[in-house]
């Protein structure tokens, strides 16, 4: 997306947030308060391992209910509208599954694939002792994010440690499980996200259909996603990668594609290439094709305008962050195609980061179902409550969930006499 378009979804962010807490009777100080951020980290920064200097970004939004929090990308569009953009989605999610953190984000402006491990390794390190002071336990836990993953964390926290000299565990969320990573939290963004859409097909049992899925994007996200939903009984009939996508109304061995995709670089339409019964086609075409429930689980900005009068599905799940754009809203909600927005069914990896977060500070860690049990809880509550209100005051879901959101954080910020 271009830096307009960014800022043109911060700004639109800005606006629903404004909005809701008008709507509340919240003050213009408390609105403003919760609509800017509190900090801006924005350095060039000389890494020695790739011999130039690399843009470096950490943008602290609103810590009104508890430390910031919030994952740190390596792509080469990440810039300043794009983190402002993150971290205030960060901060509406937390406040809206109710865990006490507030909304960061951070980054740094490269592409991944022009560099080898170790120069990936400096970069981490560069980011980590830049962001040292900004950054800890009770300050801001960053986390992984587009590009950035179990190791890159690790890389994070060892040269934080070294940099600030004590042992602090829990500064970084998303470790693997020998670095006091939580359990879960590989799948926990597509388990959060299956437990509130469930949830609203308990309400709504008459949008599961035949129970044919697409999904847009097969990372991370998208292959849990599938995984998850093939063992609930779903049949997975559209997929995609960055190359194209994939369409059979028979059904796609999504567990199959998972572990093909994980040995070898392979494209989804080079996978099928031989097969006939599937169809290969762009990702724009997936999004329109006939389904009952559509997951966009990739990039940004995907619904829009154009293709939201062909969008086929009567559910939609925002896995990805920002995927339908503000004019796409407006006509889905026409069409009474219901939508569980990014910071409701995206939640569930910062809440199994929360958890990390505790286990961390505690230094005593759960079990697999322990933790599954208490993502299940937050999740399914924070789906009632938004699903409640919607009902209530005749809203979208997203926009019962602003009004959620926005009404924590701003009680929270007046009480500390920001009103």
């Amino acid at each position: 997306m271009q830096n307009t378009e960014k800022n043109s979804v911060y700004k639109n962010i800005q606006d629903a947030i404004s909005h809701a807490g008008k709507k509340m009777g919240l003050s213009d100080v408390t609105i403003n308060n919760i609509t800017n951020p509190y900090n801006i980290i924005d350095e060039s920064v000389m890494v020695p391992e790739i011999g130039k200097e690399i843009n470096m970004y950490r943008v602290q939004f609103n810590n009104a209910l508890g430390p910031y929090k919030g994952g740190i990308r390596f792509h080469p569009e990440v810039n300043l509208d794009e983190v402002k953009t993150l971290a205030i989605t960060m901060m509406l999610k937390c406040s809206l599954v109710g865990i006490p953190l507030g909304g960061a984000k951070g980054g740094a402006t490269l592409n991944p694939r022009d560099y080898n491990e170790h120069q990936i390794e400096g970069v981490a390190r560069a980011w980590a002792r830049t962001m040292a002071p900004y950054i800890g336990v009770d300050k801001d836990i960053p986390a992984p994010d587009v590009n950035t993953n179990g190791q890159i964390m690790s890389y994070i926290l060892d040269e934080y440690e070294k940099t600030v000299g004590r042992s602090e565990p829990g500064v970084i969320t998303g470790k693997p499980l020998d670095l006091g990573g939580s359990k879960g939290r590989m799948q926990a963004t597509s388990q959060g996200g299956i437990y509130a859409m469930l949830k609203i097909l308990e309400y709504n049992p008459d949008l599961a259909g035949d129970k044919r899925v697409i999904i847009q994007g097969f990372g991370n996200v998208g292959s849990y996603a599938a995984t998850i939903l093939v063992d609930e009984g779903f049949t997975v009939i559209g997929i995609s990668d960055s190359h194209g996508a994939i369409y059979s109304q028979n059904g796609i061995d999504v567990k199959m594609v998972s572990e093909k995709k994980s040995q070898e670089r392979i494209s989804l339409h080079d996978m099928f290439g031989g097969d006939d019964s599937v169809e290969k086609i762009s990702n724009k075409e997936l999004l329109i094709h006939d389904c009952d429930i559509l997951i966009p689980a990739a990039l940004d900005n995907q619904i829009t305008k154009d293709n939201a009068k062909d969008i086929k599905a009567k559910l939609i799940v925002e896995l990805a962050n920002n995927p339908t754009s503000k004019e796409a809203d407006a006509i889905l909600k026409e069409r009474n195609i219901i939508l569980i927005p990014d910071f409701l069914a995206n939640a569930g990896g910062v809440t199994v980061s929360y958890f990390e977060w505790v286990q961390n500070r505690q230094q005593f860690y759960w079990s697999a179902k322990e933790v599954d049990d208490k993502l299940h809880t937050i999740i399914v509550q924070a789906t009632h409550a938004v699903h409640t209100l919607s009902q209530k005051e005749n809203l979208t879901l997203r926009e019962a969930g602003f009004r959620i959101a926005v009404e924590r954080v701003g009680k929270a910020a007046a009480l500390r006499g920001h009103n």
